[in-house]
């Protein structure tokens, strides 16, 4: 389910291997809270996003990848 516009989410790492997160992914997603703007209109599935923090604005990720921080997260 892709999350709400405007809503805090975090990288959801359930479906990736060990591997692959250490090397793509922690960097960039570990600890870290965005803010989801929404889906690319003519890039379907993939959203742009807005690092909570440091203002980073990130394009082109996978919208399945995110999930909506819970009431405890927030």
């Amino acid at each position: 389910m892709e999350p709400r516009f405007n809503s805090l989410v975090k990288f959801d790492r359930a479906d990736i291997p060990d591997e692959i997160w250490e090397t793509h992914y922690k960097e960039k997603f570990e600890n870290k809270h965005f803010i989801y703007l929404g889906e690319i209109p003519n890039m379907e599935s993939h959203c742009t996003l807005l690092e909570v923090c440091t203002g980073e604005f990130l394009v082109g990720y996978h919208t399945n990848d995110f999930i909506e921080l819970t009431d405890e997260e927030t």
